[in-house]
């Protein structure tokens, strides 16, 4: 059986969480039950042994990579560690994370909160993207973005409001910007919670945009065809 860790790095609002799962419980849904999955709790300083497993997933999180706390600096480390011992996953924080800690660079953006439904063109079409598609429509929850990505990266996927939202390092580790793993219910829920926090007029916009659409099953596939890949 496939072994995935996956390294826990935030939780969802306790109210929703309760209602919708956390986000390994979201990523195991995503991904399928047929894989064998274990979670780190990163935070509270757990660390898989990278050689030990098929790949790695790393979660979305409130936190910011640039942040001081000792647990960012030790995913940063492992990040460093693990990439070549197995393949490296991001999600959102893991995403930023592993530009971070691979030579990129992540700030609060000046492009604001980007929320709801976002539409990426595919820049770089690889073997396990099947079937293969020139955009993707997925949810997004972000201040924070890739704003110079490491040299020896190539960008996956692009927006106007996200120009590095999704990269890979060779063939063994690849990450985006996006949730993938959020349901429309769960990211509405998400996002209309957040009105005390971004403008009412782009929570509206950005619920309403969840009620097309989506990629997610899609880009499911495409994680697990990257996970399976003899490399």
């Amino acid at each position: 059986m496939t072994r995935i860790a996956i390294l826990e790095t935030g939780a969802p609002p306790p109210a929703l969480a309760a209602a919708h799962g956390d986000y390994p419980a979201m990523l195991r849904e995503l991904l399928g039950h047929e894989f064998g999955f274990e979670t780190s709790d990163v935070q509270a300083g757990e660390w898989p042994d990278a050689g030990a497993f098929d790949a790695a997933i790393i979660t979305g999180s409130a936190a910011g990579v640039y942040e001081t706390d000792a647990w960012i600096a030790g995913l940063l480390d492992w990040i460093r560690e693990a990439k070549g011992r197995t393949k490296l996953v991001g999600v959102c924080f893991g995403h930023q994370a592993m530009a971070q800690a691979l030579g990129g660079r992540v700030e609060k953006s000046d492009h604001g909160w980007g929320v709801g439904l976002h539409r990426y063109q595919v820049v770089s079409p690889e073997p396990w993207m099947n079937p293969a598609a020139a955009a993707v429509a997925l949810p997004a929850s972000h201040q924070d973005q890739v704003v110079e990505k490491p040299a020896d990266a190539r960008v996956l996927l692009r927006s106007d409001f996200t120009p590095f939202a999704g990269l890979a390092w060779g063939d063994d580790a690849i990450s985006f910007q996006a949730h993938p793993e959020f349901t429309p219910a769960f990211a509405t829920a998400l996002t209309a919670g957040r009105h005390d926090r971004i403008d009412p007029a782009l929570v509206e916009r950005a619920v309403d945009s969840l009620k097309a659409p989506d990629d997610r099953a899609m880009m499911g596939r495409w994680i697990r065809a990257f996970i399976e890949a003899q490399t």
